[in-house]
């Protein structure tokens, strides 16, 4: 007879909540930014996204179907192998593609280098950072960014154009002469105008908030979207309000004091707060990046910890690197996760202190 006991992961939470109703949660929370990048981009973006998740999807299917066997003896099992997947399938592929789409730039005239581009970086992302090392749960680093992260390394992303929408104060600038790859990143690091590198583009905060005639990447431009999925996530308890609010702040003081501090008058530039976090990918990271279960700590001195330095390092390279390092940092506090998590020690579940007694009684 055989008295063995599994006992599966901790935490044993008894509730309904699954990891395939989170997922879910947070494709409906990336919606907005899916749509309004198809709006501000066009039918190329629609078509990178589409291709991000389905290579995602059909990497991770393959994989496990290699994996379990599903070959072997001619195929023989190859249906249950089939059925095994879709039973624990649970969703965190689509989000990784949708996301690894998201925070690409996109071009009309190169649009087709983009796809396979994308679908380079969504297979390394599913297979190489998720499922070698065991799936979902155990992957180290944030996959959809260290796809991010590759395909910059590997391919010439950042000098990608975009054409513009909406209103921008020079009408005489050529939209294909406007590089993307980070919200107007370059004229705010440049602490001159808040756009583009050419001085004579003047964008205001509210165009930056709403993506009006701003080139970035697919899901970080217009902010409003953002802002959507943020509200929706924390209605949902997806993520706690104040975890991407304490990344976003803790970092635009930092730029700013890195940026825009005036040290013969001691004088903070509030000027510039808005600017800097409002360009580039900083809220779509802070949001639904860094925000992973995953790879983020556990406690809450140590998420403290990790969204605090995490904020400080953004603003330190955007400073003196001047172009977007989010991703970078993403991985950077993805692989010091586990030190946080050493050294700031969670109380433990049901944990009562004990009181000391009296001397004397």
């Amino acid at each position: 007879m055989d008295n063995s006991i599994v006992v599966s992961t901790p935490p044993h939470v008894k509730s309904r909540r699954t990891t395939r109703n989170i997922m879910l949660d947070v494709l409906i929370a990336l919606m907005p930014c899916a749509i309004m990048g198809c709006v501000f981009f066009g039918w190329q973006a629609l078509v990178i996204e589409l291709i991000s998740v389905a290579v995602c999807f059909l990497s991770e299917f393959c994989y496990y179907f290699i994996a379990n066997k599903g070959f072997s003896q001619k195929c023989k099992d190859a249906k249950a192998v089939v059925r095994r997947f879709f039973k624990q399938f649970d969703l965190t592929s689509i989000v990784t593609g949708l996301i690894l789409a998201l925070v690409i730039p996109v071009t009309a005239s190169e649009w087709w280098r983009v796809t396979y581009e994308v679908a380079i970086g969504a297979v390394f992302s599913i297979v190489i950072v998720k499922m070698v090392f065991g799936g979902t749960g155990k992957n180290i680093v944030n996959p959809a960014a260290a796809g991010r992260v590759f395909m910059f390394l590997s391919f010439t992303l950042t000098s990608f154009t975009a054409c513009l929408i909406g209103a921008i104060d020079s009408a005489s600038v050529d939209p294909a002469t406007v590089s993307t790859g980070a919200t107007s990143l370059a004229g705010v690091l440049a602490n001159a105008d808040y756009g583009f590198a050419n001085p004579t583009i003047l964008l205001k905060p509210l165009d930056l908030f709403l993506g009006t005639g701003v080139a970035g990447c697919i899901g970080e431009t217009c902010k409003v979207a953002v802002l959507v999925g943020y509200i929706y996530l924390c209605v949902r308890k997806v993520i706690k309000w104040w975890q991407p609010l304490l990344f976003i702040g803790v970092f635009g003081i930092c730029a700013v004091l890195l940026s825009g501090f005036a040290y013969q008058t001691y004088t903070f530039n509030i000027e510039l707060f808005l600017p800097h976090i409002l360009s580039g990918g900083v809220m779509f990271c802070a949001v639904f990046m860094f925000t992973d279960y995953v790879t983020s700590p556990k406690g809450v001195y140590g998420q403290l910890v990790y969204y605090i330095a995490g904020a400080v390092i953004t603003a330190l390279l955007r400073a003196y690197k001047g172009v977007e390092v989010v991703s970078f940092v993403i991985l950077i506090m993805n692989l010091i996760t586990p030190l946080i998590d050493r050294y700031c020690i969670r109380k433990p579940f049901g944990y009562i202190k004990e009181k000391k007694q009296k001397e004397g009684k």
